[in-house]
């Protein structure tokens, strides 16, 4: 004869879901959440680990780059920034590609490109040349950190209705890549931030603020989102991408920085154009 009690647990949404025996030891609530299953809502306990470590190590590579501003070791910090991007370039990706994707996994992804878009750039600039500028200094490191995040809320208020082909303004990756190469190269031509004279450093404080609302213009930037990683390529373009990575070993502040800006400049280049020549993107109609 069979327990009720037993039956229950075994009819239970999450009875497809072995428990660990964690939640018995440590003082946590397990995770719980509504998910959508052959168009029903059902509930289902634990996170997305692969992912979820992407992300993870991205985040880590944010507060690496923080730690190495602190010290003055600005290369690290632009490396790291580098490696966050990279990170955060293939955390949705796999989530899409082994469809795991999640409201946490979406949450989670936020609060760690804040960190390693937002405040990271924001104190390696303000480390390197703003803080002898004294309130300007880190009132305008604010400001980058604040476009940051007004960048990141946009994006996801608008994730379920905005064009996937373009983004609304720079993207806070790119966006910390141009502002922690700039200061990766010109430390790396013996230039510290901290000796140069005032006008060279308002220069730079101006500089980041303009990156910082290229994040928020309403200006549309390829997203680059329409790639099939899946589909098959020629050899050629396996060719290709491998010695891309060969010459940003060879000058990685160098090749970076002009990545970076080249594409912080391809957004209101080809919106003047457009205007000029009165054509309009879909991402503008």
């Amino acid at each position: 004869m069979t327990d009720s009690n037993d039956t229950n647990k075994r009819s239970s949404p999450d009875s497809d879901r072995k428990d660990s025996g964690l939640e018995n030891l440590l003082p946590i609530d397990e995770h719980v959440e509504v998910v959508s299953e052959n168009g029903r809502k059902v509930q289902r306990k634990g996170i997305y680990l692969l992912p979820n470590l992407f992300t993870t190590a991205a985040l880590f590579s944010g507060f690496y780059a923080i730690v190495a501003a602190i010290n003055a070791d600005f290369a690290s910090a632009g490396l790291a920034i580098f490696f966050g991007q990279m990170l955060d370039g293939m955390d949705g990706r796999i989530a899409r590609l082994t469809n795991s994707q999640s409201k946490f996994g979406e949450e989670y992804d936020s609060l760690s490109d804040l960190v390693t878009f937002g405040v990271a750039p924001a104190l390696i600039m303000f480390n390197w040349c703003l803080s002898d500028l004294g309130k300007l200094g880190w009132s305008v490191a604010f400001i980058y950190l604040l476009c940051a995040a007004l960048r990141l809320a946009r994006f996801n208020a608008q994730a379920d209705t905005a064009d996937k082909r373009f983004f609304t303004g720079l993207a806070s990756p790119p966006a910390a890549m141009l502002v922690a190469s700039t200061v990766w190269l010109f430390t790396e031509f013996g230039v510290s931030g901290l000796e140069l004279d005032r006008a060279a450093q308002l220069i730079f404080a101006g500089f980041t603020a303009l990156v910082g609302l290229l994040m928020v213009i309403n200006v549309p930037y390829h997203s680059f989102k329409g790639i099939d990683l899946k589909g098959r390529v020629p050899f050629l373009t396996m060719f290709l991408i491998t010695m891309l990575f060969v010459v940003i070993a060879m000058a990685p502040s160098l090749v970076l920085f002009l990545m970076a800006s080249s594409y912080a400049c391809s957004g209101p280049i080809a919106y003047g154009w457009r205007l000029v020549s009165g054509k309009r993107s879909a991402a503008e109609r």
